[in-house]
Formats: structure tokens, C-alpha cells, sequence
């Protein structure tokens, strides 16, 4: 006989992600796993920091014409990001 409260364990890490707002993080950490894959080796090489805070994707590079570079593709970053972790993860991208 089957209790009344059985869920999915699907669901309840689901719900758990929400409650305990792991989301953010674990798409931060799956936006700095996939860095090379999704600018390529030689930028992920010159890059020294990636992070997200309150929808803004903060990257440091160590090239000033990469940096250049880079603040003319924000919009394409943008795209890619939120094609890979999902719509709507940052809004902006801020160089440094």
C-alpha cells in the first residue's frame, strides 16, 4: 500500500533547488564548466573570472583587446548563455 506523501524523487530535489534558491548556483557553476565550450579555447584562456550576480554576467579578462573585443559581442554572449543555461538567466554582461 502506497502512502499518501510518495513523490518522484525528480520533484522533490526540484522543489528542494527552490526552497533552498540552489538554481543560481548551480547554473553559475554550470556557466564556468562550460566557458570553453562556449567562447572557444583561446578566450577561456584569458579569462580569469566568470560570475553572476542579479542577472549580470561579470567576466575579467586579461587582454585589453580581447576585453574590446568582447564588449562589442555583449549581445551574442547573451544569446549563447542563455541559450545553453536557459531564457532569461542574464540580462547583461559586464567586462572588465
Amino acid at each position: 500500500m502506497k502512502k499518501q506523501n510518495e513523490q518522484p524523487i525528480k520533484q522533490v530535489l526540484r522543489q528542494m533547488m527552490e526552497q533552498y534558491h540552489l538554481n543560481e548556483k548551480v547554473n553559475e557553476v554550470k556557466l564556468v564548466n562550460n566557458w570553453e565550450k562556449l567562447m572557444g579555447k583561446t578566450i577561456a584562456k584569458y579569462t580569469q573570472e566568470i560570475y553572476v550576480n542579479k542577472k549580470k554576467l561579470f567576466i575579467r579578462v586579461q587582454s585589453a583587446p580581447l576585453k574590446q573585443e568582447l564588449s562589442y559581442s555583449r549581445e551574442r554572449i547573451i544569446e549563447l548563455v542563455n541559450e545553453e543555461i536557459g531564457e532569461g538567466y542574464i540580462n547583461e554582461v559586464v567586462i572588465r
